[in-house]
């Protein structure tokens, strides 16, 4: 297998390998519209094999971000028609990454009267609001009833990803947001059949990706898991546990027929991830970016070696529109400034230099 060869991840025809990680921009303002900079910014970077968005909420009472895209309102789908329109002129694929941010929040980012979790146990720390840093509130613990409509909620947005004219939809298990949440032993405190045991805390995951492949195709459907991410206090420390809880979501996964499986680990060729990989069976993507650049020759080593079927690249991305040409060409790249990651305008958005620029 090479980097650069065409690669078929469910019902999707990838023309390379180098998959776009989706990485959080708030460009999108307080409405959560994605505008012409966003379509512009995506299409720059249509030549990448795939194009997962950034995290898109599914509700208001979702939304983790001040500038966070959202697909709940007929204004942010057409946004988002927009920049499927643009992405598919420029011949690429794109797929919507869909982001419950659970606790992950605050109400002066929602606007509602509160934020929801598995369990009422807040995160340590601040949070940027639109109004400054402000604690992070103690959420609502969902109940059984509520976590099916969060579930409909949920689904409600991959149809309208879908109808925006997205190719496919991953679904966010990672990173500490609301379905990460679940799958945690320190958010997740519960006692009912969501609660307790590796099995229970991976069920609300396996419930809520599985209504969203019978609602929009499975082979349209893919997944984003981080086993050990101790992010966002959603700590993960016990191995054993850990080995135990994404066994048990793999296992509900498996069946399913997933596009793929995205996982994010400091060691993607390790036991536990590759097992994972097995396990599932599908379309496996590698994310290295543990806090350090995914650098051309681990990616391609990655894919040659075996030990993934596609490589998720996030800074470089942002930095390289045209990543997949400057690789395959060796070619010097621009280096990402992170200064810029986060903001309103062009700057460290749409003005990093094509080689042909």
């Amino acid at each position: 297998m090479n980097l650069f060869s065409p690669l078929t991840v469910g019902d999707l025809e990838l023309a390379n390998r180098v998959v776009m990680a989706p990485l959080t921009r708030t460009r999108s303002g307080a409405e959560g519209v994605p505008g012409p900079l966003v379509a512009e910014h995506y299409a720059q970077r249509a030549g990448l094999g795939m194009i997962i968005t950034e995290g898109v909420y599914p509700t208001a009472e979702s939304r983790a971000y001040p500038g966070q895209p959202g697909i709940v309102t007929d204004e942010q789908v057409a946004g988002w028609r927009a920049v499927a329109d643009a992405v598919h002129a420029e011949g690429g694929v794109i797929v919507m990454q869909v982001m419950h941010g659970g606790r992950v929040s605050h109400t002066d980012i929602t606007g509602t009267p509160r934020i929801v979790a598995p369990s009422a146990i807040a995160i340590a720390g601040d949070v940027r609001t639109p109004l400054g840093k402000k604690p992070y509130p103690v959420p609502h613990a969902l109940t059984t009833d509520e976590l099916a409509q969060v579930r409909d909620e949920i689904v409600a947005a991959a149809e309208r990803a879908i109808e925006a004219g997205m190719d496919g939809v991953e679904v966010h298990g990672a990173n500490g947001y609301l379905l990460h949440q679940f799958l945690s032993p320190a958010s997740n405190q519960r006692t009912d059949a969501y609660g307790g045991s590796p099995e229970a805390r991976a069920t609300f995951v396996v419930e809520v990706t599985s209504a969203i492949a019978d609602a929009v195709g499975a082979g349209r459907v893919g997944i984003r898991l981080s086993p050990a991410h101790n992010i966002q206090d959603a700590f993960e420390t016990d191995a054993d546990d850990v080995k135990a809880t994404y066994e048990a979501v793999v296992a509900g996964l498996a069946p399913l027929g997933l596009a793929y499986l995205s996982v994010l680990h400091a060691e993607p060729t390790g036991d536990l991830v590759q097992a994972l990989r097995g396990d599932f069976g599908g379309a496996f993507i590698a994310n290295s970016g543990f806090g350090k650049l995914t650098t051309k020759d681990e990616a391609i080593d990655f894919v040659a070696n075996g030990s993934a079927d596609a490589v998720a690249v996030g800074r470089l991305a942002i930095a390289n529109p045209d990543l997949v040409e400057r690789w395959q060409g060796g070619h010097p790249e621009n280096e990402p400034n992170p200064v810029t990651f986060y903001g309103l305008g062009a700057e460290g958005y749409t003005d990093y230099p094509r080689l042909s620029a």
